[in-house]
């Protein structure tokens, strides 16, 4: 299992945590951030697709702010798969 760790940007959460184990998301924990909607996030994906967790949440939207928490997970898990 490798352990990545992402600063997000234009989002509330300050740092984005995970594990991937053959290409499933494992203990992800945000910094900050919503925390009740976070929490049911990393719920939600844990043992999940990764690339698939990073199609459905890539380009949503927090107050028009043109990125979210969900938006930033998913370049986080792009920038980790590529890497």
């Amino acid at each position: 299992m490798r352990k990545y760790s992402y600063t997000p940007s234009g989002v509330c959460a300050t740092n984005i945590e995970f594990e991937l184990d053959e290409g499933k998301i494992y203990n992800l924990k945000f910094t900050r951030g919503c925390n009740g909607n976070l929490k049911a996030i990393a719920r939600l994906l844990e043992g999940q697709d990764a690339a698939r967790a990073a199609d459905i949440l890539r380009g949503n939207d927090c107050n028009g702010r043109g990125t979210s928490c969900a938006d930033q997970l998913s370049k986080a898990i792009d920038e980790a798969l590529a890497g």
